[in-house]
């Protein structure tokens, strides 16, 4: 048969790149001509008739069944054990960027702006269950990753970016999925295109490819929860009903403009899907011949068998020579070896190539891995048992692809944005403009420089004053140390008994001065929403604690919407939070968007301060368990206020089983996995860092702690912004 590698060999991998990149939980994604190229690719693949909603819905559809009886029958149709192992194989592989992303192209879709918008909790839920939101590797995507595993492919899964150098899998498998993680880090500017795709991808339900793995392990693997369509709890409404109700509301708030970005990207994501599935099924086709799997292995080790064997001669050519030929067609170099003295054809157990060669005292050991030499021997037992006379066979000429998928996209992003922006003039307008996931390299720069500047603030005299935390942590964890930090709250609590509580004008003025901060709760672990993080051992209570701040989905459960209520009660009706109008609301004094916008800018950065996040996040969930939530509770109900908002956060904050004590979880996690030894990175420095995010909260105001910051910052930039008033 001739083996067609070129098209392989040649295609353009700026999706690879592309998938990587945008796979990074800190990822930033610039404006300008990247989103005309994304816009660009889209319209590309995408007929110029468009087809109403519905009908595009019953098109996937009916693809999607007809797909999966055309690889079912494929996989009917393979003869042996062997072929079918290496079918299914190929299958999941080819699968494997798309399905170990599932859903993560909505992870961006809340921002603290927006979080009290209803559509938004929705979109929320929805990715909630991908995730499988509260349990730790629970995602679709880790049950994806754990069907790799049962056929041990594993090996490049874990982290998401390192798939894209595994080259096993098809350049093309990478680009619907790469062009949905771009679109994910800009969500204002793409939310209809992503939820169109979510729309499309949902109702197609389990890539159709899969239903030959499926047929192969039909109870090796969770494929319920592989299934995008399929619920993951019984009261739960289809995933792809819940979508289409999501896209509906979102199309009849903003009308044609939302509707033409949502077909868009459900009929891109269909075209891409229909173009993967057939690419797949050729090469499934072709993978039945055992010459295809052998030529693909000769073609993937080459270049690095190429450098050597310049004295083994091949039919009067040296073997360097033939490899540097297979780089790109390595149909001669197959038939050479089947007429060599290496090979026996029809039997492998007699053939040098896998017995001397590659044995413990032979020149090529350990250059095959075990399926490497499954592949050969595979090759070696299909060959008759009486050589061709002819020459070597030629490739069929593919030429070069029609298109490089994602290659304007990749060029757009590497060349960066078309501007640098200019950093916040101060901390309102700073605070305006992290309302959204989006930044600019002047406005990340900034974020940076604050928390550095507030971090070092933290640590001035960190060791001298009160500092509740301990000085080390315990192989016991912090479940006992966070029992009794809740004791001495209770204890000051009966204590403060007979204190006067405050008038009802500090009340009001308390509850206004605090809502920058309250309306943006849970901001400062946005960026554990992204997929990766969001099931992690450490992320996935994080993810939970965010997802608990914003009501579960649930308008009546959202912390900043029943926040409002008490507002209003109050006579105060604020502006909504992502308006400019809110940040310059003179209602509110300068010092009180300092904390807010700590915590949106080191939300931004759940990497690379991770240990900062844990320490903060653990100091904020347990300030006002057992005792100021309870004084507040007194202070409002005097006044005839409601209670609710305190009332939620002092039993879902609790030190049992809510929030506290899933932040000390997460601290002990990550704790417990480091060495002891002495150095950068070792479990003492990474405590220092988390007691250093825990006195964050509330940091020192002194001249000192000023002079530190600005010692932090560059050249003392952002000092200026710093009132350095301690928190109320």
């Amino acid at each position: 048969m001739e083996i067609n590698t070129t098209t392989t060999a040649t295609a353009d991998v700026a999706t690879r790149w592309l998938y990587a990149c945008a796979a990074d939980p800190e990822a930033s994604v610039p404006a300008g001509e990247l989103l005309e190229e994304v816009r660009a690719e889209l319209r590309g693949n995408v007929p110029g008739d468009q087809a109403p909603l519905d009908d595009l819905l019953r098109r996937a559809a009916d693809w999607a069944s007809a797909q999966r009886v055309r690889f079912r029958e494929l996989g009917d149709r393979t003869p042996d054990d062997e072929s079918r192992r290496v079918l299914v194989r190929r299958a999941a592989l080819g699968c494997a960027p798309l399905a170990l992303a599932s859903g993560a192209w909505l992870q961006w879709l809340s921002a603290p702006g927006n979080a009290e918008d209803d559509l938004v909790l929705r979109v929320l839920a929805l990715y909630a269950s991908d995730v499988g939101v509260g349990h730790p590797g629970a995602s679709r995507g880790d049950a994806y990753l754990d069907l790799l595993r049962r056929l041990r492919l594993s090996e490049n899964a874990v982290p998401l970016a390192r798939l894209a150098g595994d080259p096993r899998i098809a350049d093309g498998a990478f680009t619907l999925p790469s062009l949905l993680l771009v679109m994910s880090r800009r969500p204002d500017d793409f939310r209809g295109e992503l939820l169109g795709a979510d729309l499309c991808l949902r109702t197609v339900g389990l890539p159709p490819p899969l239903a030959l793995v499926e047929r192969a392990l039909p109870v090796g693997a969770d494929w319920p929860v592989l299934d995008p369509s399929a619920a993951r709890r019984p009261e739960d409404p289809p995933p792809a009903e819940a979508c289409r109700a999501v896209v509906a509301d979102l199309v009849a708030r903003e009308g044609r403009a939302a509707e033409a970005a949502v077909l868009l990207g459900l009929s891109w994501t269909l075209a891409a899907l229909r173009e993967h599935t057939d690419a797949l099924h050729a090469e499934l086709t072709a993978a039945a011949d055992p010459a295809y799997d052998m030529a693909e292995l000769m073609r993937l080790r080459a270049r690095e068998g190429a450098v050597y064997h310049h004295e083994f001669e091949l039919e009067g050519r040296s073997l360097a020579a033939w490899l540097t030929d297979a780089r790109t067609d390595p149909s001669g170099l197959l038939a050479a070896l089947a007429r060599s003295r290496l090979v026996k054809p029809g039997r492998s157990a007699a053939s040098a190539l896998v017995r001397g060669l590659v044995g413990e005292r032979g020149p090529m050991f350990r250059v095959f891995s075990p399926d490497d030499l499954t592949v050969i021997r595979r090759w070696i037992d299909s060959l008759p048992a009486v050589s061709p006379e002819a020459g070597p066979p030629k490739a069929a000429d593919g030429g070069a692809p029609a298109r490089a998928p994602g290659a304007a996209v990749a060029r757009a992003l590497r060349a960066g944005p078309w501007s640098e922006g200019r950093a916040p003039a101060d901390l309102r307008e700073a605070y305006h403009l992290l309302m959204v996931r989006t930044d600019t390299p002047a406005l990340r720069s900034w974020c940076l420089e604050y928390v550095h500047g507030w971090l070092a603030r933290s640590r001035y005299g960190m060791d001298g004053g009160a500092m509740p935390l301990p000085a080390s942590w315990g192989s016991a964890g912090l479940r006992p140390w966070l029992q009794t930090q809740h004791d001495r709250h209770g204890a000051e609590f009966e204590r403060n008994a007979e204190v006067p509580l405050p008038s009802r004008e500090d009340v009001i003025d308390d509850t206004v001065q605090t809502a920058p901060l309250t309306l943006i709760d849970g901001s400062w672990l946005q960026g554990f929403t992204d997929h990766e993080l969001a099931s992690s051992d450490i992320g996935h209570a994080l993810f939970q604690t965010y997802w608990d701040e914003l009501g579960n989905g649930l308008a009546k459960l959202n912390h900043p919407l029943i926040y409002r209520a008490v507002l209003k009660e109050m006579e105060i009706d604020l502006p909504p939070t992502a308006s400019p109008e809110f940040a310059r609301w003179p209602g509110f004094r300068d010092e009180s968007f300092e904390l807010p916008v700590y915590w949106l800018c080191v939300g931004r950065f759940p990497r690379t301060f991770l240990p900062e996040v844990l320490g903060l996040n653990l100091a904020m969930e347990l300030s006002g368990v057992g005792g100021t939530y309870r004084r507040a509770r007194l202070a409002l109900k005097r006044y005839g206020f409601n209670t609710r908002f305190v009332d939620i956060h002092n039993t879902i904050d609790n030190v049992a089983t809510g929030h506290s004590a899933w932040a000390a979880d997460a601290v002990d996690i990550l704790l417990a996995g480091l060495p002891e030894a002495p150095g950068p990175g070792s479990r003492a420095e990474t405590w220092e860092r988390v007691r250093t995010g825990y006195r964050s909260l509330n940091p020192p105001s002194g001249l000192g702690a000023r002079r530190a910051a600005r010692r932090a910052t560059r050249r003392g930039r952002i000092a200026p912004l710093f009132p350095f008033a301690g928190r109320r």
